[in-house]
């Protein structure tokens, strides 16, 4: 992909985040996963995974894959679809913004045209980095893709619910603290991830300073209603992959212990499967 297309794709996700109206960004695991979301006439953007990938690689979550791994796998996907590929890079693989610049640069190598950005430190005493070292990483990523004429679409994700930092009094006022510094810093989309409540979510809504990403877990609104809310990005991170999971285990138990072959009657033809893969 030639940077005239990649800079293309990026100002045309960028747009999907200005509405009007909610946008469902899937994300994918590999080839397979992503093949079959784009297929659909209503996909317009597609995410990847780290989750998904890292335990189609057989590691756990959490930056526990090697960066170059995680980055192969981004690059398959995106030269398999044609839609714009933004790319979860947890949190950017190195504390500093040398380190998330860095991430950046191969990203944009890989050929997506965006990335999320998590302010959670897998390796740290502390759960999150501090406000001001996150607001330079991101600052360091937006200068990568000026100097590479991919304006990247940064997706800026605060844990402040999900690793229940601080009193619970506290975090709707600290969430917006750091996602409104980020957007500030140059965050295209500010996701808020660990919330599942209405009421919560529309307040988000009203108080943040740019387009709102929430993620698709138990307990979460219709869609309708999220819309509704005003959040305009909807991701699904490693759920899809999950289901599969769970539908493996239950043919595990059709096939090795009620000795079944009832799971043949959903599976694809192998015509189907080889023209989902055709090059």
């Amino acid at each position: 992909m030639d940077r005239s297309e990649q800079r293309t794709k990026a100002e045309f996700f960028r747009a999907l985040h200005a509405g009007p109206g909610l946008f469902v960004l899937p994300n994918a695991w590999d080839v397979a996963s992503a093949r079959i979301f784009t297929r659909s006439p209503s996909c317009r953007a597609l995410g990847t995974t780290s989750s998904g990938i890292a335990a189609v690689l057989g590691y756990p979550d959490g930056e526990v894959v090697p960066r170059e791994q995680m980055l192969e796998m981004i690059g398959r996907i995106t030269r398999a679809v044609k839609v714009p590929v933004s790319a979860d890079v947890e949190a950017g693989y190195g504390a500093s913004a040398e380190a998330a610049a860095e991430t950046a640069a191969e990203v944009i190598a890989a050929g997506a045209v965006g990335l999320n950005l998590e302010d959670a430190w897998h390796r740290g005493e502390e759960p999150l980095f501090s406000l001001e070292q996150q607001v330079e990483r991101i600052k360091a990523i937006r200068e990568v893709g000026k100097r590479e004429g991919v304006p990247l679409v940064i997706n800026a994700r605060t844990d402040v619910y999900l690793r229940q930092v601080g009193e619970p009094e506290g975090r709707f006022e600290e969430t917006v603290r750091r996602a409104n510094a980020y957007r500030a810093a140059g965050a295209d989309c500010l996701f808020v991830i660990g919330v599942t409540d209405g009421e919560t979510i529309g307040r988000l809504v009203e108080e943040l300073e740019g387009p709102l990403n929430v993620f698709a877990t138990s307990g979460l609104p219709p869609v309708a209603e999220l819309e509704r809310l005003g959040v305009r990005r909807l991701s699904i991170g490693p759920q899809a992959q999950r289901a599969v999971f769970g539908l493996t285990v239950r043919i595990a138990e059709e096939l090795l212990e009620q000795r079944e072959l009832g799971f043949l009657s959903q599976t694809m033809t192998r015509a189907e499967a080889s023209e989902l893969l055709a090059p």
